[in-house]
């Protein structure tokens, strides 16, 4: 994992006119020296938290992105107020499928990820995605809580996409400023079978319904422009044929996975992770499935991307 480097609270929120809430509780923030993230500790998110405080992490969560809560001991209902404080929980539309849907389509409000009988996602490689993206309205953000972890591997990269647009060449950034991109459900493609594609095959009707969203969306919050695309989801660009829709998504895909805009988390039990859905993509490289992986996955309810 990337070091970090310990920062006073007065320093990380000098930009926020803040009332400094963290720093009079005596919690303890660092900033990562990566792309995005920073570290939460010496906060019991099992107990009610004070405006001020939720005020402050919401901040935080706005410049970082990705943030790390430290040594927490959370039954389900704690896990789920504290999330709550954040927004609504995700509820996908039934006939749209997600990640650990029922057969009537309802959907679980804390997700299993575990390598065990009862979990989802198994042990092998997760691609870079932002979770629900291929749903009308996606997740803003999403929470983890590890609940037991591998001795080695099982690690989660987050990709800083504010970073990914900003680097891109002024020309492209031009040629796909107003794009429109339909990212198709995996879960129909697994119901389905057929092999994974990483472009939709315009010759033949799409795998799912589709749901067009920007190419390069506007955060809500900060209003930063970031690149909304997923790594290896099967995608089309509306409006291009299928040449050139296929060698300009290879071309932003190659762009946006060079190490250099990720942070990579290596999970200790209790930790809590909250990131943001439509600034960051997220990884998991296969791990052992010897090894005991047990989270728990929290999402909430978004906009629709603009």
């Amino acid at each position: 994992m990337s070091q970090a480097a310990v920062i006073s609270s007065s320093t990380i929120y000098s930009s926020y006119q803040s009332i400094n809430a963290l720093k009079d509780q005596a919690i303890s923030i660092q900033v990562l020296k990566a792309p995005l993230g920073a570290v939460v500790s010496g906060l019991d998110l099992s107990q009610p938290l004070a405006p001020s405080i939720v005020f402050e992490l919401k901040q935080l969560f706005n410049e970082h992105l990705v943030v790390v809560f430290k040594n927490q001991q959370l039954n389900d209902e704690q896990y789920l107020d504290f999330a709550q404080y954040f927004g609504s929980v995700y509820q996908s539309p039934k006939h749209i499928p997600v990640l650990a849907s029922a057969n009537d389509g309802e959907n679980q409000t804390i997700v299993l990820v575990a390598n065990t009988q009862e979990g989802y996602t198994g042990s092998g490689e997760l691609t870079a995605h932002s979770d629900h993206h291929w749903t009308p309205v996606p997740s803003k953000a999403s929470f983890l809580y590890a609940l037991a972890v591998p001795e080695q591997g099982g690690d989660t990269l987050w990709a800083n996409h504010y970073e990914i647009y900003d680097d891109l060449p002024e020309a492209t950034k031009a040629r796909i400023q107003q794009l429109q991109l339909i990212t198709y459900n995996p879960f129909v493609r697994r119901l389905k079978g057929g092999e994974p594609r990483l472009y939709r095959d315009l010759s033949r009707e799409p795998i799912s319904e589709g749901f067009p969203h920007p190419l390069v969306a506007t955060h809500p919050e900060t209003g930063r422009k970031v690149l909304y695309l997923d790594q290896a989801t099967e995608v089309e660009v509306l409006g291009l044929s299928q040449s050139e829709g296929e060698a300009l998504i290879a071309e932003l895909r190659a762009h946006a996975a060079q190490p250099k805009y990720l942070y990579r988390h290596q999970w200790e039990v209790g930790d809590v992770v909250y990131w943001d859905n439509l600034a960051t993509t997220h990884q998991r490289p296969a791990f052992d499935p010897q090894q005991t992986r047990i989270l728990k996955r929290i999402s909430l309810a978004g906009i629709r991307p603009i």
